[in-house]
């Protein structure tokens, strides 16, 4: 299982922000693994903290630290482009922007100017360098048009809403299988046939179709009032990006379709079993349920309603079948395809107890949702830990943000991920600094040695 990569990014100050003093930092190398160490010490005393947290030192947990005059182009050119070749050869790489609100997450992950190159975001970034790739592939082998599918969407307690699909609210739910679904409203169509469908899917072949679709995508994303501003993100932001083609979405369309045609002949059969059964019992009168003397089960009717069901059930594996040949037959001949980089812009840490900036005031859903967003970052923190230390027990159902990740997670073993801690250098915010740097340094220190 490959090593969870950590890195700091400290965000830079306007001028007003400077005026009331910054927290200060020391760095330095470890002389063998080369990983970094952060010394912060606070330069206002502040009261909330003990003596001992006045001034505190990470372990060498970090890969390296971005200063407040570093540009999105750097932190791309050394945290993902050296790991796009993995993706191209079909394994998922996993990326997380963790910090408090108002440290910049958001503008490292997704960045908030379209225009200039060396500030995109990580992942606007990746889908220009990974389409150019595709590009290539595509010049040399005109059999197999790849392009990238793309999926956004926010998770929020045990919903996901779909942020290329109108901001639909879809559910989460674990099958049988152990395998998660993120599923949308029921649909009902002609012939009793059920549609579920999943996240929204959109196939782009350009580079600016792809940026066309996240920037329609991210108008639908949820903000509120934080502790820190008012238009804080309140939601984990997924952004998946897969390498596909399109007889393969083809495929997992026939699967959808014949799921749900199975639905209503699956439900026939249940309802004849339990309507046989139910009318083959009576009460007697001291309440016992004892044979029906009267009546006998129909189990030619039970047996012709399971077998119109087997027959459908057969359809969706040959489907499946399909799907997992069309798969097989481009991968053989490319192994790109399903290459995955998924970015997650995780919510806005609230360290502050309850503390919010001047003129802001929080709703108590807002407080309820800022108690829900530290409890994701504590499990997503005890997962990763759990990757990282190799143990047998890895707790993903600790809340819905790490049940849905556990698909990326577990297809990323033998591949890279890394997590950015974005913080800020404002002196009155050096209490959520220094939990932000202590989350990452439990994180980065796999084995739990401060070095």
């Amino acid at each position: 299982m490959s090593a969870f990569k950590v890195w700091a990014r400290w965000r830079p100050l306007n001028p007003v922000e400077s005026q009331g003093g910054e927290v200060q930092r020391e760095f330095d190398q470890h002389q063998k693994n080369r990983k970094s160490r952060i010394s912060v010490t606070s330069p206002l005393g502040t009261k909330a903290l003990s003596a001992r947290e006045q001034s505190w030192k990470s372990g060498f947990s970090f890969e390296g630290i971005f200063q407040p005059h570093d540009k999105n182009r750097m932190l791309y050119d050394r945290i993902v482009a050296p790991i796009m070749p993995e993706v191209l050869l079909g394994k998922c790489c996993n990326f997380f922007a963790y910090g408090h609100s108002g440290s910049g997450k958001t503008h490292t992950m997704i960045g908030y100017n379209f225009e200039l190159d060396d500030e995109f975001g990580l992942c606007l970034a990746a889908a220009r360098q990974l389409t150019a790739a595709l590009d290539g592939i595509n010049a040399q082998d005109n059999a197999y048009r790849f392009g990238i599918g793309l999926r956004m969407y926010e998770l929020r307690k045990n919903s996901a809403f779909d942020l290329l699909n109108n901001h639909n609210e879809c559910f989460i739910r674990e099958g049988s299988d152990r395998r998660v679904y993120i599923r949308g409203e029921t649909e009902t169509l002609e012939n009793g046939k059920v549609r579920v469908r999943p996240i929204a899917t959109r196939a782009c072949w350009s580079f600016e179709e792809l940026q066309r679709e996240l920037q329609e995508g991210l108008k639908h994303r949820a903000v509120a009032t934080s502790t820190v501003h008012d238009q804080s993100s309140r939601t984990h932001a997924v952004i998946e990006m897969e390498i596909i083609t399109n007889d393969l979405l083809n495929a997992r369309d026939e699967v959808i379709e014949r799921q749900s045609e199975l639905v209503p002949v699956g439900k026939h059969a249940t309802d004849v079993y339990i309507e046989e059964n139910s009318r083959a019992v009576i009460q007697s009168e001291d309440g016992k349920y004892i044979p029906n003397p009267n009546y006998q089960v129909n189990q030619q009717r039970v047996d012709a309603a399971e077998k119109k069901k087997a027959e459908f059930e057969l359809r969706v594996k040959m489907a499946e079948e399909h799907e997992s040949e069309v798969f097989a037959v481009a991968s053989r001949a490319h192994q790109c395809i399903g290459g995955k980089l998924v970015f997650v812009d995780l919510a806005g840490a609230e360290y502050l107890s309850g503390a919010t900036e001047a003129g802001l005031k929080q709703s108590a859903r807002e407080k309820q949702q800022g108690r829900q967003i530290n409890t994701d970052l504590l499990a997503l923190k005890e997962v990763i830990r759990a990757r990282s230390l190799a143990r047998s027990y890895i707790p993903y159902r600790s809340s819905p943000l790490t049940l849905v990740l556990r698909e990326h997670f577990e297809a990323s073993n033998d591949a890279h991920s890394s997590m950015i801690l974005t913080v800020s250098p404002r002196a009155d915010q050096y209490a959520a600094t220094i939990n932000t740097l202590k989350y990452g340094d439990l994180v980065g220190l796999t084995d739990g040695k401060k070095g």
